[in-house]
């Protein structure tokens, strides 16, 4: 009896230190385990249900986790969990606000319905582009290349508009004019054009300050233009890793601007400018809860007003839209984007954004510091601080929207020139492929003169 006792207090141990050696592994890697099934089954969720395509895994850049992956869709709710029972995530489609990371049924309202009334581009006939912009756009999605190059390249759409009429268009296959496309970041570029929208209208002004009740410290002094800008002063780290603010955020706060707006001051407001997405997630949780439009934000500003029906910008569980990173559209209702800010925010006969807005936001400031030089209210420009050229083959006031991954708008007002280029591509060899696309047809147009 006393042997099996024995037996029995050592087989008890031996299972407590188990539990406690797993308890500790899962308190050690459970933030990575959770962000990597929350990266997969919003991934799932967005490219399976939301924009009808079929491998996510091939859609949108990798996860290290997928070897031990279950990820299952039913219905309108994508499941990801490792190896089918630990740290599983659900992503929820609501129709209208696509995909939201939540463990339970949202309460985001209805709707608001676009259509694609008064988008000059949503129905134009595709064009037939000129020879040189022919080859240029061979050259963007690698024809005749191998596999190999083609994949690696990962262009998937670009559009091409001059003069307000579409010249060019071109899609890989499986993805067609339709195709609703993840911008990633070019989405806060989208926001400075909504935030230009609401201080036309006199909701916000730059200048607001005291933006979150809680803020009783020097973050009271950060305004709307501080977010926009990145020089909010509020500590920050955008790289993509275990335990970072980024993922963080994207990945485990279900209010993602009240995680941002908890953060503390790293530098006075205007000192430093920091690349953040939680910047432009903060201020869209601002301008939501001031309009009182909440998730419906973006439908009811600027989609509804430029006829953008493809689009859709994802929230949070809160209901704040993730303003930074999560906004879908067709390659042409990418570029309605582009061609409205070109036009200087006047749209079918109505001025939408102050006059200066769009002067204002290619303007850089000068703080003194800066990860992102050239970076101004949400777009990068072409004349750096120190007078070099971000673009030396493109006219000085060239402008972009930049996103992960090789997502470009490239907007040039000289030459009423809009190329947008969406895919899955390194960010260096995207740039290099919409560069030459806008060479491209800039020179057809010296040529046709000279002829």
């Amino acid at each position: 009896m006393r042997a099996l006792r024995r037996a029995g207090i050592v087989a008890g141990s031996l299972v407590l230190v188990l539990v406690a050696a797993l308890t500790g592994v899962y308190l050690w890697q459970g933030p990575l385990l959770l962000t990597g099934t929350g990266y997969a089954a919003h991934n799932a969720c967005a490219v399976q249900v939301m924009a009808g395509r079929e491998n996510p895994q091939t859609d949108l850049p990798p996860n290290p986790l997928v070897p031990y992956l279950d990820v299952r869709v039913d219905g309108a709710v994508a499941t990801a969990s490792v190896f089918g029972v630990g740290t599983p995530q659900q992503a929820r489609f609501t129709e209208g606000f696509g995909c939201t990371l939540a463990s339970a049924p949202l309460e985001l309202g209805e709707a608001t319905g676009v259509t694609a009334a008064g988008n000059p581009f949503a129905d134009a006939a595709t064009p037939s582009a000129s020879p040189a912009i022919e080859a240029a756009l061979d050259r963007a999605f690698a024809v005749g290349e191998p596999d190999e190059v083609v994949a690696n390249l990962g262009t998937r759409g670009v559009v091409i508009v001059k003069d307000g009429a579409l010249v060019a268009e071109r899609y890989a296959d499986g993805f067609d004019a339709s195709t609703p496309q993840l911008g990633w970041s070019m989405t806060k570029s989208v926001t400075s054009l909504m935030t230009g929208m609401l201080v036309q209208q006199g909701v916000v002004s730059l200048s607001d300050a005291q933006l979150r009740p809680e803020w009783t410290d020097g973050r009271a002094s950060i305004t709307v233009e501080n977010l926009l800008r990145m020089d909010s002063g509020l500590e920050w780290d955008e790289t993509y890793d275990l335990g970072t603010p980024i993922t963080r955020m994207l990945y485990l706060e279900p209010d993602m601007g009240a995680y941002v707006a908890s953060l503390p001051l790293e530098h006075a407001p205007g000192e430093v400018q920091e690349y953040s997405s939680g910047s432009t997630t903060l201020l869209c949780s601002v301008l939501a809860e001031r309009t009182g439009l909440g998730a419906d934000l973006p439908r009811q500003t600027l989609f509804s007003a430029l006829g953008l029906s493809s689009a859709v910008m994802e929230p949070d569980a809160s209901g704040t839209p993730v303003c930074s990173s999560y906004m879908w559209a067709s390659p042409r209702d990418w570029a309605a984007v582009g061609q409205f800010a070109l036009q200087n925010g006047s749209w079918n006969g109505q001025q939408l954004l102050p006059e200066d807005w769009m002067a204002r936001s290619l303007t850089v400031t000068d703080t003194g510091e800066s990860d992102d030089p050239g970076y101004g209210m949400a777009w990068r420009v072409n004349v750096l601080p120190d007078g070099s050229l971000r673009w030396p083959g493109l006219p000085t006031d060239a402008y972009s929207a930049n996103g992960h991954d090789g997502q470009l708008m490239i907007v040039i007002p000289s030459e009423q020139l809009v190329v947008v280029r969406l895919g899955f591509t390194p960010e260096a060899a995207a740039s290099a492929t919409v560069i030459e696309l806008a060479e491209a047809v800039l020179a057809a147009d010296a040529a046709a003169a000279l002829g």
